[in-house]
């Protein structure tokens, strides 16, 4: 299959979610839901498995894999108040579920190997990867390899015994009998195969009755796609790099802002309208989340108490140095990242452990100039656009990456987004935006006792800081030096670079010093 390109709204801009991080938590809500939806009785026990050397070995509980998983498993929503409390709940239900490190051949450091035993005595086992963002893949169901992203309508068929000409005979029937198909893949193994069809809608129960008659078959499942922006077959974006984006905008007279809902309603398959709304309500829930946090969050199992007011108060009794918005715009991303650490309703951007640098800095700079809603919807679309490049390029997984494609990245999306919010051209938010990701160049993940915590919150604000200054020296005539395009080869090739101590694992940096591995024992005994 064709990789799909990068949605603003999947891949960017989003999950609306509870939970400290997107690739732990968001992205375990999502695994869930599939592995729900694979499971036909009730479900008895559930094993989900991490290899050591991988990210989640350490942090998946800290950083909310487990409290996500159950809760998709239980049916909850990224955003649901009950997700907190779903470890809880699995018990209530009768559900066994257990957590283990084991050791295993993984292709990602974010790997689940998961087994189910329902109450028919079926037993379904899978190998599912957290890409970042909160985006996913099921890379093997029953040990027949799959590609589910969660952005189709999947009909699984099973079969055996099989052989491969049955299975491609299959195949070629299903291809002319069920219509509307945008893809088929097929997989065999020892006898045993699979058919996977991704469809646009849920097929119909007669089209299931059809495919129960083929031969050898043994079982079917149906997937519903856990992404808000579906995925078609031939989707010919306008544009997948900066330069091309500058083309368009040049020929056609687009404003940033124009050039992303230009994008993602072809991206989507939405009118601009549709797009421009639903940025819109995000802007609106970002909002809201600054609200929540200057009035103070609270929440046991943290690091870090509330300190977002503390800013306003400071500033208030003249003990701050003058610095204007930067001291709004710390407050402001302090507030978010205090909802976060909370179990709060956030916007991860383009993750939720940096979902503090974009929002923050563009809604504080807004603030500050009497900015309306529109306008940060046009500026958080213009930082969207951004993020589509870096997604296409090296996604957003600091476990690949490092925090530079987390924090780092909302720094060149926030300061994309402040050029249009000042009326900037498209050639200005590229090249801050290439600018604001020189800077960060190599920043590693190394959070303290397992926590998006510390040292997050600092580099969010210092996201947001540099932001501001590169959007100033863009606006105000300085050289970026590197195209935008090129930083982006860069800053993928540093990132594998960098050891996978510091890249999210918790074996290296700030991770492992003695406060660190002290706060971890204290936090440890709330549980």
């Amino acid at each position: 299959m064709i990789k799909q390109p990068p949605s603003i709204f999947n891949d960017v801009i989003g999950p609306i979610m509870r939970g400290p991080s997107s690739s732990h938590t968001g992205a375990a809500v999502r695994i869930g839901s599939l592995v729900r939806q694979m499971i036909k009785g009730r479900i008895k026990e559930v094993l989900v498995e991490f290899e050591p050397q991988g990210s989640l070995a350490t942090t998946y509980h800290g950083q909310g894999s487990d409290i996500g998983f159950v809760g998709g498993l239980l049916g909850y929503e990224l955003w649901d108040d009950e997700l907190n409390d779903s470890l809880k709940e699995a018990v209530e239900r009768g559900v066994l579920i257990q957590f283990r490190i084991a050791d295993f051949e993984a292709s990602h450091p974010n790997t689940y190997r998961i087994s189910t035993l329902d109450d028919q005595n079926e037993r379904i086992s899978l190998m599912a990867i957290s890409v970042g963002g909160g985006m996913i893949e099921v890379q093997m169901i029953n040990e027949l390899s799959v590609n589910i992203a969660g952005d189709f309508f999947e009909t699984v068929l099973f079969f055996e015994p099989i052989h491969a000409e049955l299975l491609n005979n299959h195949k070629a029937v299903i291809e002319q009998t069920v219509s509307s198909i945008e893809y088929i893949e097929d997989s065999i193994i020892n006898n045993r195969g699979l058919i996977n069809i991704k469809t646009y809608h849920k097929l119909l129960e007669n089209d299931i009755l059809k495919l129960y008659e083929l031969p050898n078959i043994s079982s079917i499942i149906q997937l519903e796609p856990v992404l808000p922006i579906q995925s078609k077959k031939h989707c010919l974006v306008p544009f997948s790099n900066a330069q091309e984006m500058l083309d368009v905008g040049t020929k056609q007279s687009l404003a940033p802002w124009e050039l992303a809902v230009l994008y993602e309603s072809v991206r989507g398959s939405l009118s601009q309208e549709e797009v421009f709304e639903k940025m819109s309500n995000i802007a609106k829930l970002m909002c809201n989340a600054i609200e929540q946090g200057l009035k103070g969050t609270v929440f046991k199992d943290r690091i870090l108490g509330p300190q977002a007011w503390m800013v306003d108060k400071a500033n208030r009794e003249a003990k701050l140095i003058p610095t204007g918005v930067l001291n709004r715009i710390t407050s402001y991303i302090t507030a978010i990242m205090e909802v976060k650490s909370s179990m709060g309703v956030i916007v991860a951007a383009p993750t939720a452990g940096s979902c503090g640098g974009l929002p923050g800095t563009i809604i504080g700079t807004a603030k500050e100039m009497s900015k309306s809603v529109e306008d940060i919807t046009k500026a958080m679309l213009a930082a969207g656009i951004i993020g589509v490049f870096i997604a296409n390029r090296s996604g957003f997984a600091a476990e690949v990456s490092g925090c530079q494609v987390e924090c780092g990245a909302s720094s060149g999306m926030a300061a994309a987004g402040l050029v249009q919010l000042m009326g900037g051209t498209v050639q200005q938010s590229i090249d801050s935006a290439s600018m604001a990701l020189q800077n960060i160049l190599g920043m590693v993940c190394d959070p303290v006792a397992g926590r998006v915590e510390v040292p997050c919150l600092g580099k969010n604000v210092m996201a947001g800081f540099n932001a501001v200054a590169c959007a100033n020296m863009i606006i105000a005539g300085f050289d970026k030096v590197i195209p935008l395009d090129e930083t982006l080869i860069a800053m993928d090739q540093v990132g594998r670079m960098l050891p996978i101590e510091l890249r999210c694992t918790g074996y290296g940096g700030l991770s492992t010093t003695e406060t660190s591995q002290n706060i971890y024992n204290r936090l440890n005994k709330l549980d």
